[in-house]
């Protein structure tokens, strides 16, 4: 097989699932591939170019939605179908590094729709979403780990609906 980008970013995408995020490295990359790891950097610039075009990779697996409540949702089972995802992908937004903008097909949504602040709600909603899957992500990990004794993804589901539904929705104040 031919070292390419794209095989890059599917054997960092592996070790992500396998490792973890704190254990992904371009020598464990490179490794995987039976190359040496300075070969890696004529595909990819640096460390943090490969974690952008991995990010990229798990959101390119979102799918199109028409309202924010299923774009959220498409959002966050993404993210959970990878180790850490969720950290990764806040990370690369933070900082601008992926080519692909999740909130990009909400933004058009809330434009379409005539809201005033796309940009901004986008983001909020966005926090959210990350947010909660960083925080999923991590007590599943600790469960399996006997850090945490209990940890119920069924709940953790039921709260995400209800937070996305609330943020949909627009918190009315009480009293």
């Amino acid at each position: 097989m031919a070292l390419s980008r794209a095989a890059i970013v599917d054997a960092g995408l592996a070790i992500l699932d396998e490792y973890g995020l704190g254990d992904l490295s371009m020598r464990r990359v490179a490794d995987s591939l039976g190359v040496q790891a300075g070969a890696l950097y004529y595909h990819v610039p640096n460390k943090q170019s490969l974690l952008a075009a991995i990010a990229d990779q798990i959101l390119a697996t979102l799918t199109s939605v028409d309202d924010l409540s299923g774009w959220a949702h498409s959002l966050r089972a993404a993210l959970l179908t990878h180790r850490d995802a969720a950290e990764l992908v806040s990370s690369s937004h933070a900082l601008g590094l992926g080519t692909l903008d999740p909130t990009a097909g909400g933004r058009d949504l809330l434009s379409r729709a005539g809201h005033p602040e796309p940009e901004a709600t986008m983001a909020a909603l966005l926090h959210f979403v990350l947010g909660h899957v960083v925080e999923e992500q991590t007590r599943t990990q600790m469960y399996a780990l006997g850090v945490l004794t209990e940890f119920d993804p069924a709940l953790a589901e039921h709260h995400f609906r209800v937070g996305v539904d609330t943020f949909v929705r627009g918190v009315t104040p009480v009293g």
